[in-house]
């Protein structure tokens, strides 16, 4: 009897196990141990939209709650899975929600006053990751939208973008001007340790430009931008610092503005060449000479302080140029603005020149009288549609300011004078990095055309000619021997260009001035021979390459520290010297490159700089000068930069954050962020 209860009780125990009614959508379905699945919580959303039906013995089907279609889902043990279902309510072939989505398309937007709903679980695609929601990390991205494109500090408190905050994500706290000031420096300073960490490194020396601005309030920020050439023969350029200066004009100005951003870089010691476009006096020249890294400040007669700015040079040239015509300029302005400002006038214009068939494919433009380029443009669309002006009366009788065939002549000779300016200023705002290589060319052939025109028996051309020569001439006697020298470091010309330009120039007395060049090249050539070997940035060079400018302290500590091998550094330096100095000789000696369109002179370099090791020091720091102190927007302006009113109302280090984070963010030191869909 106790056998037979224990084995009722086994059975019983048996049919619980097996079969287990399981509720699904308030009915009952029987599942036995051949149909039943392996158990787990179902996480999935498209369960929101399915419902499990039992069709027969071991096959189940999902069935849509909307549009009541149905789709395998299991069969015995076999599970289909729900990728597509997924497909069903994600991509648009559910015909129910389709409609839902149609009728919601319909019906205006009202905002909620009140109440709340529950919360949907929204579908996630893998291509659109969703991740949580992040306070610190929108006030960062709010910080960079801000610092990239200079938008104020103050509209975090705009009530717009406070509102447009909320509707977007009601979970982000509201920042004040304070908050985002601070992250905004926040930003600045990450930026700038992963930027010192480059500059750490670099093997040559820096070279510094100063742009002097101005402000409503009589102060100036002296903004300076460092170029180097970084391990990889790559031209690097970066705004160092933007600093304010209560006394602009003072000699001690631009003085303070480089020790202070040679304090701040740590570069004591490594700055090659200063380049401005601020007039510097005597003594305010004779402050700065002390800053240059090199033993001797006069070196190359002192032109590792360029004082002329090229871009500023040619404004000032093409301010000449204006000026002198300044009548008939303001004549063709008039005329411009007379087609430009009506619709009716501009119709009128182009249905003469349809009728005189005129080919020019210029347009006319208004000119920017801050931009000389903008005029210069305006002038030269005006001569070439002068035929055009001299007979719009006809069509329009309204029009009485054509120019006279005197004042397009004159016209045509400012143009002339002008486009060689153009041409050359263009470089700086096309070109990357331009080089001092690129404006021995341009500078040499403006001089040698004014030259020639001097001697025009036309007054009105000789003396333009004369005023844009005596401005030519003061950049060529202050730069001519650093642009040389960088000429000399282009294997596809060397000293043989110099030789050719300088007989053009300078005639019979051109031997002169060729033998300065040569000169100033092996003068500084022996600088770079003098430096102790162990301290040579080609010796370390290779090393530190592979393990990002570390070393292990211990053995630079013996390298540099230990005295016995002081004497052994001057035997070195003794017994090298004739052959360091037959390296610049062999260099010069051997012939020119061909003249390739797209040559890399910095590459050539790298590829030679085990044949010519000290050579190719120097070539890195004569490469590395700039030519022109000012940004590419501010190439052509004719007036002093002005700081605008908003950022002269910050404090002086919050417009230093700004502007040199916007800098440095432009060339990707950070990861970039891709757009993602923020879960709310």
């Amino acid at each position: 009897m106790l056998t037979l209860m224990t084995g009722m009780a086994e059975i019983t125990e048996a049919t619980n196990m097996e079969t287990t009614p399981v509720e699904n959508n308030n009915e009952l379905a029987l599942i036995t141990p051949e149909t039943q699945p392996k158990r787990r919580k179902k996480k999935s959303m498209v369960w929101e939209y399915f419902t499990i039906e039992t069709v027969s013995a071991g096959c189940r089907r999902a069935c849509c709650n909307r549009c009541k279609q149905s789709f395998a889902y299991s069969t015995g043990s076999k599970v289909a899975g729900t990728s597509h279902l997924k497909r069903h309510i994600a991509k648009g072939t559910c015909p129910a929600l389709l409609r839902d989505q149609y009728n919601n398309q319909l019906t205006p937007y009202n905002p909620k006053t009140g109440g709340s709903e529950p919360r949907k679980r929204r579908y996630r695609s893998p291509s659109s990751p969703f991740i949580p929601f992040d306070q610190d990390r929108c006030r960062h991205e709010i910080a960079r939208m801000i610092i990239m494109h200079e938008y104020p500090l103050h509209m975090v408190e705009h009530p717009g973008f406070i509102a447009f905050v909320q509707n977007l994500q009601p979970r982000f706290d509201k920042v004040s001007f304070n908050t985002v000031q601070g992250d905004c420096v926040a930003t600045y300073l990450r930026e700038k340790q992963s930027l010192m960490k480059l500059i750490e490194g670099i093997p040559g020396r820096v070279c510094l430009t100063l742009d002097m601005w101005t402000s409503n309030q009589t102060l100036g920020y002296v903004f300076i931008t460092g170029h180097f050439i970084d391990f990889e023969w790559k031209l690097q350029s970066r705004v160092l610092n933007v600093i304010m200066e209560p006394y602009p004009d003072s000699d001690s100005a631009l003085s303070h503005a480089v020790a202070a951003c040679l304090s701040d870089w740590s570069l004591e010691g490594k700055l090659f060449s200063l380049t401005f476009n601020h007039p510097t006096s005597e003594a305010g020249l004779e402050n700065l000479r002390p800053l240059l890294c090199t033993k001797n400040p006069l070196i190359l007669n002192g032109q590792l302080l360029l004082g002329n700015c090229i871009a500023r040079t040619l404004s000032s040239m093409a301010k000449d140029v204006l000026g002198a015509g300044h009548e008939i300029v303001k004549k063709i302005r008039d005329s411009v603005k007379y087609v430009k400002t009506s619709e009716s006038h501009d119709e009128k214009f182009v249905q003469v020149k349809n009728q005189l068939q005129v080919p020019s494919e210029k347009s006319l433009i208004l000119d920017n009288q801050t931009q000389w380029n903008t005029t210069y443009q305006m002038l030269a669309a005006g001569t070439e549609l002068k035929e055009v002006f001299n007979c719009l009366d006809t069509s329009d009788p309204d029009y009485k300011l054509a120019p006279s065939i005197e004042d397009w002549k004159v016209a045509e000779t400012l143009c002339t004078f002008l486009k060689p300016l153009f041409d050359a200023a263009s470089i700086l705002t096309t070109t990357t990095n331009p080089t001092a290589i690129t404006f021995f060319h341009e500078a040499w052939k403006i001089h040698a055309d004014l030259g020639r025109s001097i001697t025009n028996e036309d007054p009105f051309i000789s003396n333009i000619a004369k005023s844009m020569l005596e401005k030519i001439d003061k950049y060529w006697k202050d730069c001519s021997l650093i642009l040389a020298i960088a000429v000399v470091m282009d294997p596809r010309f060397k000293m043989k260009l110099v030789e050719f330009s300088f007989t053009k120039i300078f005639g019979e007395d051109a031997p002169t001035y060729i033998k300065i060049v040569d000169d100033g090249i092996h003068e500084l050539f022996l600088e770079y021979v003098a430096l102790p070997l162990p301290l040579t940035p080609t010796y370390t060079e290779e090393g530190n390459a592979g393990n990002n400018g570390k070393t292990d302290e211990s053995q630079q500590g013996n390298l540099l520290s230990d005295q016995g091998l002081t004497d052994f550094d001057v035997y070195i330096m003794e017994t090298s010297s004739q052959q360091m100095k037959s390296e610049l000789d062999q260099y010069l000696e051997e012939s020119l490159l061909p003249r390739v369109q797209e040559f890399d002179v910095l590459g050539w370099w790298k590829l030679n700089k085990m044949k010519y090791p000290t050579l190719s020091k120097m070539a890195r720091d004569i490469l590395s000068i700039p030519v022109s102190a000012a940004a590419p927007d501010s190439v052509f302006d004719i007036i002093i930069k002005q700081l605008d009113e908003y950022r002269s109302s910050l404090r002086p280090e919050t417009v230093e954050a700004l502007i040199c984070a916007k800098d440095w963010l432009h060339y990707g030191s950070e990861e970039s962020n891709a757009l993602v869909k923020m879960e709310f």
